[in-house]
């Protein structure tokens, strides 16, 4: 790093962003494009440290590979943290952000919340042996126990928690940083997901996929099927009071087959489809009715974020970093990740009210409001006063 504060007449504020793994569907790799846009222009330079970059060349962004085996992802892991430190020592940088739990970073953004906590909650869902092998796991102890070096390291200078939830944990296990947590929500492409898109695509994706007008549609979008709620989604539609409803589930997950037995044996295979996953879900978000993401854990899902911007009300879960952007009886619905009759519950009354005239356009309106002030260049603005901050020579920024 570099011992002195940049000029920014001389030269740009030079970023350093850690990301182990770029997945082109990823909402942690959205969030790093989005900044790496925001920011890189001449004033400020973003250097990616990763193991795979799929992205395109731009000005404003230089990439740096760190080789790692893929022998296990614990010795993937513990490689490419090495690689990082080594990498922070050769190279000159003004602030290293990283988005792994890496000791030694100026900036942790804490974009997959807390391990401990997920771990608490993906408990929830497994018998004795099952905790017992997740307690002993040789990753997971990596995982927590590079976690807690990273918040107790002094080089840490800010943390930066993508919801208020996330905030509080952190406060809640290290009381210590409290001062330096800061809330800075994802960035939406404002631009790109709107109610508008209910005009432009509901009719031609329902005739793209047999689907009458009147059939209402509950929309998934996310990896990590297990995680973020579809298991629990098929046995809520499953439910009498949801057997009229379609659900369409998009992304790519290993679990996708297991899925579909499933859903068969509940007697749905007409009722949920397994979309795939999809380069653009703009077109999905305006044909479907209701968005459901019943997550065990997820801090904040860019996912729903972009649903609420399309007009779509939310079914989340309580553990679920979008539930505080939720208004019961307003935007959507917030319920426990393992409660089947209260998802169904609550699915059945926001189809509801997406179906009857008098209360739809009050309920896509209030989604829409619910994250208007959450644009990518809010995000950056934010970003940047942060730096200010860390720097205050980057004030000229």
């Amino acid at each position: 790093m570099r011992d002195h504060a940049p000029d920014p007449q001389n030269h740009p504020l030079h970023l350093a962003i850690v990301r182990q793994a770029y997945n082109p569907y990823g909402g942690a790799e959205r969030f790093v494009e989005r900044a790496i846009k925001a920011l890189g222009d001449d004033k400020v330079q973003v250097t990616l440290i990763t193991r795979t970059w799929e992205g395109d060349e731009r000005p404003g962004l230089k990439v740096l590979l760190a080789a790692t085996p893929h022998i296990s992802r614990l010795l993937r892991d513990m490689t490419f943290a090495r690689s990082v430190r080594s990498l922070i020592k050769t190279h000159v940088f003004d602030l290293v952000q990283s988005h792994e739990r890496i000791p030694g970073c100026d900036i942790f953004r804490a974009g997959d919340g807390v391990h401990a906590s997920w771990l608490e909650q993906r408990a929830r869902t497994l018998g004795p042996i099952g905790r017992f092998l997740q307690s002993i796991s040789p990753w997971h102890r990596y995982i927590l126990r590079m976690e807690d070096r990273m918040f107790r390291d002094p080089k840490l200078r800010a943390v930066i928690c993508n919801s208020e939830m996330v905030r509080q944990d952190i406060a809640h296990r290290y009381p210590q940083l409290a001062s330096k947590l800061h809330v800075i929500h994802n960035g939406i492409d404002l631009e790109h997901f709107h109610p508008g898109l209910r005009a432009q695509y509901r009719e031609m994706i329902r005739e793209q996929l047999d689907v009458p007008e009147c059939t209402p549609v509950i929309l998934y979008v996310g990896s990590g099927f297990a995680r973020k709620g579809v298991p629990q989604l098929l046995e809520a539609l499953a439910r009498p009071e949801l057997q009229a409803a379609q659900l369409w589930i998009i992304g790519k997950d290993k679990l996708t087959r297991r899925l579909q037995r499933r859903a068969a044996a509940l007697g749905l295979s007409s009722q949920v489809r397994f979309l795939g996953p999809k380069k653009d879900v703009a077109p999905y978000l305006g044909a479907a009715d209701v968005f459901a993401l019943p997550t065990l854990y997820d801090p904040m899902p860019n996912a729903a974020l972009e649903a609420l911007a399309a007009g779509l009300p939310v079914l989340t879960s309580t553990s679920s970093g979008a539930a505080e952007l939720v208004r019961l009886g307003e935007n959507g619905e917030r319920v426990d990740a393992l409660d089947i009759a209260g998802i169904a519950a609550a699915l059945s009354r926001l189809l509801s009210a997406s179906q009857n005239p008098d209360l739809e356009p009050a309920v896509r309106a209030a989604a829409h409001t619910s994250v208007a002030h959450m644009s990518n260049e809010t995000m950056a603005a934010e970003l940047v006063a942060l730096y200010r901050q860390l720097l205050p020579v980057v004030a000229q920024l």
